[in-house]
């Protein structure tokens, strides 16, 4: 992040709840309209199928704070 960057989000933290969401929608509205990646919509295909699983039953939720040490557990090695 330059400090450009962390100038305007100190600033944008100044700004009232309201305000800081408008700016937040006004930022965020170009990127809705932007196609995916390949790889974009591989992962979206990913996360709809374990949704689905995970609906009919066949797949169970596994608490963030499990999944994050697991993960953790195997990039250490």
């Amino acid at each position: 992040m330059t400090a450009r960057v962390r100038e305007l989000a100190e600033q944008a933290r100044k700004l009232r709840a309201i305000e800081r969401e408008r700016l937040a929608e006004r930022l965020l509205a170009p990127l809705a309209n932007r196609r995916l990646t390949r790889v974009d919509e591989a992962w979206v295909a990913e996360a709809e199928r374990r949704f689905r699983a995970w609906k009919r039953g066949r797949r169970r939720a596994v608490p963030a704070a499990k999944a994050v040490a697991s993960i953790k557990e195997e990039l250490a090695g």
